[in-house]
């Protein structure tokens, strides 16, 4: 056999032999996106549970203080719902999941779930402003539409309240003028004047009269934080978005 020859049938055999099947794999799944840090610090941190409990801890003691002499019925504290009372950082982890924010639809959604839980040291701060004689109203940016639910939330874990002012729908957001019917008596905490003896919020417009401007004032702004303000931590959202 020629050297021609011999080529020739070794190019024809391994052309003709059977290619190798590639082995089927399956497709790697997605990484899975991780929430928000803000969202995981408030789900996970154990450093935002102590904020919590300073932040009560320091509330009961500063009304203890003020209402020592005040008779009963006299005073109340005025407190902020989300974020302030009631977790709703579920909410928050579900949306950032399908890769959305908020929406009016789906919070009023999850308002009607009646899914946020108590934050910790809420419902003693609450348990002992009514064991000491004052009135509790909740001033909340949550639609008229949806305070049945809200107190439903409230009633079911036994937080105590003597007044859920909710945001008429259809209204601007600002709740000065509800801050002023409690204190002047004209709200379902009271039906005479009562003294504003502490306000509980986690963004600066839960508190009377201030706003993200209070920041330019420096620290004259902020002279009732820790006195008579108590700022509960929220870095998931806010009006310094």
């Amino acid at each position: 056999m020629t050297r021609s020859l011999s080529v020739l049938l070794l190019l024809i055999a391994v052309s003709c032999a059977p290619k190798p099947v590639p082995i089927a794999t399956s497709p790697a799944a997605p990484a899975q996106a991780q929430p928000p840090e803000a969202i995981r610090w408030v789900r996970n941190a154990a450093e935002y549970h102590a904020a919590l409990y300073q932040v009560y801890r320091l509330a009961t003691t500063r009304v203890e203080q003020a209402v020592a002499k005040m008779p009963a019925g006299s005073w109340a504290v005025i407190l902020d719902a989300d974020e302030t009372i009631l977790d709703n950082s579920l909410y928050q982890l579900e949306r950032s999941k399908l890769g959305l924010g908020f929406s009016a639809d789906s919070w009023n959604a999850w308002v009607k779930r009646r899914e946020a839980t108590p934050l910790p040291a809420a419902s003693g701060f609450l348990s002992r402003v009514r064991a000491l004689g004052g009135r509790i109203a909740i001033v909340t940016n949550r639609l008229e539409s949806e305070c049945a639910d809200t107190r439903a939330v409230f009633d079911q874990f036994k937080l105590a309240y003597d007044a859920m002012l909710c945001r008429p729908d259809g209204t601007p957001s600002d709740k000065n003028p509800r801050f002023t019917a409690v204190a002047e008596g004209r709200s379902p905490a009271g039906s005479s004047p009562l003294e504003i003896v502490a306000m509980v919020g986690d963004n600066i417009l839960d508190f009377a009269g201030l706003s993200q401007k209070t920041r330019e004032q420096g620290a004259p702004g902020f002279t009732e934080f820790g006195v008579r303000y108590f700022l509960v931590p929220n870095p998931m959202y806010g009006s310094w978005q």
